[in-house]
């Protein structure tokens, strides 16, 4: 098995290391979080007291880090991880961000022949605890083989999206989408109800339609139709607001800089934006709802 060092342990990042642990790898542990560290060497994880040291010896590096400056600023410069590397190392960086940052590290990573992907998830925190998330990868073939060793450790669907950078570009596609279909299975369930339809009723009339979608499907948005959906727990993530307007954010500057114009995207963020504003963007993003009902 491989030994792996996994950079940043949020609530994704987190168990998505301890299933490496459960698969086998010898896992080495960097984060600013000591709780976030203990948790993981209760788990069996190796901690290190920095990111330089967890990546001595790797076979993988594993980074999941909350923006393209926080990846930037570790794998870059004299200082950065790459600059520790041997080429037999291969990297994957898990974060969600801008796809240039992801093409810049790859770059920089192909020059001193290193092999990296840009590896985001989709899933949200219950699939990376499940080990059944979904990786869109951006780098070249040689790499994705053995990036998929050892992601099937932590997911069951892995994709090659195209090089560096492509990965960023299908989770932003992806999460557009997904802000829209949650909307728009809010409106059109909040239509029903005010007039007069069971929303568990009508749910299952469009899941038979050709309204069907994922947020009808595994999410519905509405409280008391699914149990274990976030809507019907007080609307706890989940996959939080906050990260829901971050990633149409994201989707913004890759339409922008593809000159696709999206209004439906726009719209999407600007719902969530004003979820934000209200307080919310620590709630699931299918409270989306709430917005609809405040104006009954």
């Amino acid at each position: 098995m491989a030994q792996v060092a996994f950079i940043g342990l949020g609530n994704m990042g987190g168990p998505m290391a301890i299933n490496l642990i459960h698969a086998g790898h010898s896992v080495t542990v960097f984060d600013l979080s000591e709780a976030a560290c203990q948790q993981l060497a209760e788990a069996g994880a190796l901690v290190a007291a920095s990111a330089a040291d967890a990546v001595a010896g790797a076979d993988y590096v594993i980074s999941m880090l909350p923006a393209g400056k926080h990846v930037a600023s570790v794998y870059l410069g004299e200082d950065g991880l790459l600059a520790r590397l041997g080429t037999e190392t291969t990297v994957l960086d898990c974060s969600t961000i801008d796809a240039e940052t992801s093409r810049e590290v790859g770059k920089a990573a192909a020059a001193l022949g290193i092999g990296f992907m840009d590896a985001p998830v989709s899933g949200g925190v219950a699939a990376a605890a499940a080990g059944t998330l979904a990786f869109m990868c951006g780098g070249d073939a040689a790499t994705f083989e053995k990036a998929r060793v050892i992601l099937a450790g932590m997911g069951k669907n892995i994709f090659h999206a195209g090089p560096a950078g492509a990965g960023q570009v299908a989770k932003g596609c992806n999460n557009m989408l997904l802000a829209i279909h949650m909307i728009g299975t809010c409106e059109a369930l909040e239509m029903g109800v005010r007039n007069g339809l069971d929303p568990a009723v009508l749910s299952e009339i469009m899941l038979a339609s050709s309204g069907r979608n994922w947020s009808l499907e595994v999410y519905n948005p509405y409280p008391g139709v699914m149990e274990k959906a976030p809507a019907s727990n007080g609307y706890k993530p989940g996959f939080m607001v906050d990260l829901m307007a971050k990633d149409l954010g994201l989707a913004m500057d890759i339409a922008s800089q593809s000159g696709v114009d999206n209004q439906m995207g726009q719209l999407a963020r600007d719902l969530y934006t004003r979820l934000q504003g209200a307080g919310m963007g620590q709630q699931d993003f299918s409270s989306v709802l709430t917005l609809l009902e405040q104006k009954n």
